[in-house]
């Protein structure tokens, strides 16, 4: 059995060489753990700290994980401070703000919308393609259509602010992203309740002066977000095109499901995007994030380069904000 399992590590791995793997003394200082049966909710970036604490006080009138998530991540998207999410997120090259989001629940179910426009909450549009249709994804005009005939209100999201910004960009139009903008990206968060049950979300506007229909990671499913109920769930932030080349957060609760901790699993995946990509032409743009928990109250968060941070909400600490490990 172990000899299968070392095989299986192994051929998941690929090109990771041994330098990548972690030693114990640095998983003992990165390793952060809640009790199997206290809730936990994480989420990326700074802004991640009210939408975890609104999720918290979901769980805590009783709604279930799922109306909690949805509910935290909608806080970011209704935010025209957090540029890169819903209302107020950067446009794209066209100037038009295009939205991403996904949603997973505790049995694998799933729903997506991708090059969603005028609809400020494509989380709550997403959650219904799970619940109220046989598909994953509807996308662009298809979605639009649906969230309007299920009650949603079209609205324009391009704020002025945003709007000034892209006036400014087209003097150059020189597409090239920043690394860790403004400490504000993707909304991804992962969330356990009482019971042990896993649930995810994830939500953004998408890289700032794209191509108009473009669309990243975090509307797909094993990409920007990934959970087994079994074993654990696993999101990202950052370059969308590195993490859907890997696969990013499926790969991370794989290794997870091989007994990986949550900071292994993560920072094995993050080598691997760092190995595929550092001769390429994206390597001096290129910021990669992971956060990850397991069923056991694990949890962990890894950047490829300094900067990435993730809050955490459990019921030590309502509203924390942890800087994560990175490799580079």
């Amino acid at each position: 059995m172990n000899k299968r399992r070392d095989f299986i590590k192994k051929s998941i791995l690929g090109g990771i060489g041994a330098s990548s793997l972690v030693s114990s003394k640095k998983m003992t200082n990165n390793r952060f753990k809640t009790p199997s049966n206290s809730p936990l909710i994480i989420s990326t970036w700074n802004h991640g700290l009210d939408a975890n604490l609104t999720a918290w006080n979901e769980l805590k009138k009783g709604k279930s994980g799922i109306e909690a998530v949805e509910s935290g991540v909608k806080i970011s998207e209704a935010d025209p401070k957090v540029r890169s999410v819903g209302y107020g997120g950067y446009p794209d090259r066209d100037g038009k703000v295009t939205l991403d989001a996904c949603i997973m629940d505790k049995s694998s179910n799933c729903g997506s919308v991708s090059f969603l426009q005028n609809i400020k909450h494509p989380i709550s549009v997403a959650k219904l393609v799970m619940e109220q249709t046989p598909h994953v994804m509807l996308s662009g005009e298809g979605a639009f259509d649906f969230a309007l005939q299920n009650g949603f209100k079209s609205e324009n999201l391009l704020t002025e602010e945003s709007r000034k910004d892209w006036i400014k960009w087209k003097e150059n139009s020189n597409y090239k992203p920043i690394i860790n903008i403004e400490n504000h990206d993707t909304i991804s968060m992962l969330l356990k309740d009482e019971n042990g049950d896993l649930f995810g979300a994830c939500t953004t506007s998408g890289a700032a002066w794209k191509m108009h229909g473009r669309v990243g990671d975090s509307p797909i499913i094993g990409s920007g977000l990934f959970l087994d109920n079994d074993v654990g769930a696993a999101a990202a932030t950052g370059l969308g095109e590195a993490i859907i080349r890997t696969s990013g957060s499926a790969m991370v609760v794989e290794l997870m499901r091989q007994g990986y901790s949550p900071f292994e699993a993560c920072e094995a995946i993050v080598q691997r995007i760092s190995n595929i990509h550092k001769n390429g032409p994206d390597w001096d743009y290129l910021q990669v994030g992971f956060i990850a928990m397991n069923k056991s109250g694990d949890y962990a968060g890894y950047s490829l380069r300094k900067g990435f941070e993730y809050a955490v909400c459990n019921n030590k600490n309502q509203k924390q904000l942890i800087k994560a490990d990175f490799s580079i």
